[in-house]
């Protein structure tokens, strides 16, 4: 096992390696550069301190140099300085946000498993019932519909016109004069609405593939074995076929992190949720390429350690794959 994770750790070298060499290519090969917002606008801005500010900002020099030096500065954790005007260090502004968005995240992921895999369990047992149709609609909305699209439906219908949810933030204001208790739920109160958006999407999918993994189990031998012992239906559903349904599960949710993640520049923008995704929306505004680089980073690493945590849990599920 320990062979097995040194493995996946050295992999993940590399590979970093390659997606921050791809990000920082494809950031600078977007139009404008961080210049142009600071004198663009200045009528009084010559052409002179134009390249004084690329020099400062070492943009006059190739782009092989320039990733070198980023490089030599993230190997230190130097994630450099950002180029907005208060020229803060950019892993000063990642550790404010990365918490909030870490936070959300994390309970998007629960609700997932713990709506889906049960739907997926039910759906397959009884499949064809009424049950089974109705999540099949679920399903279907759930794809078809943009996260966008429904963060702001939901922000209309729940929270403009029947005022059950705050639409914007994480806290109400006075929320520091607030007791213990009231904190927490205000938290909880601002969070339903985004974790409910980062969820849903996932909860469609995650019910589906746990439904067909499900079908595909309970028709194997060893089912019919287990029954023909004369298990109960429980036994045999929770105790022998749900381990190997939930394999190809696991694996699907590690691929399932780098969407997670994508998908809080979308609803901590809608909902003015300070956290990375708003952190890096801005950013790309204001053409901040240390920033961006600094989240892009974070981001890769995020996802990556979700990629490894699920393969160490489905090596612990499967004995075949650590022993190979």
């Amino acid at each position: 096992m320990i062979n097995y994770l040194l493995k996946r750790i050295i992999m993940m070298i590399p590979l970093l390696i390659g997606i921050t060499l791809i990000s920082f290519v494809v950031i600078h090969l977007a139009p404008g550069e961080p210049t142009d917002l600071q004198t663009d606008l200045n009528p009084k801005a010559s052409a002179e301190m134009r390249e004084r500010l690329r020099e400062r900002y070492d943009l006059d020099k190739p782009m092989y140099v320039q990733y070198g030096k980023w490089l030599v500065r993230l190997i230190q954790f130097d994630f450099g300085e950002s180029f907005s005007q208060d020229h803060r260090p950019v892993l000063e502004k990642i550790i404010e946000r990365l918490p909030i968005t870490i936070l959300i995240n994390v309970l998007s992921i629960l609700v997932i498993l713990a709506v889906s895999i049960p739907i997926g369990i039910l759906s397959a047992v009884r499949r064809n019932s009424l049950f089974d149709r109705s999540t099949t609609v679920f399903v279907f909305l759930g794809f078809a519909m943009p996260s966008f699209w429904l963060a702001l439906l939901l922000m209309d219908y729940l929270g403009v016109r029947l005022g059950l949810f705050p639409i914007a933030g994480l806290k109400d204001i006075g929320h520091e004069y607030y007791n213990f208790g009231r904190q927490i739920w205000d938290y909880v109160h601002h969070l339903c609405l985004p974790v409910f958006v980062s969820a849903f999407g996932g909860l469609a999918g995650f019910s589906r593939y746990m439904r067909s993994n499900m079908l595909e189990v309970i028709r194997q031998d060893y089912i019919l074995t287990a029954r023909a012992k004369g298990l109960s239906e429980t036994q045999v559903i929770y105790k022998h076929a749900l381990r190997n349904a939930l394999l190809p599960v696991i694996t699907i949710l590690g691929l399932s992190v780098p969407g997670l993640i994508g998908g809080s520049v979308i609803f901590e923008t809608i909902f003015a949720i300070p956290g990375m995704g708003k952190l890096f929306y801005d950013g790309v505004m204001m053409r901040d390429y240390p920033l961006i680089m600094g989240v892009l980073v974070i981001g890769a690493v995020l996802t990556l350690v979700g990629n490894l945590l699920a393969d160490i849990s489905y090596a612990l599920a499967d004995p075949r794959i650590r022993r190979g």
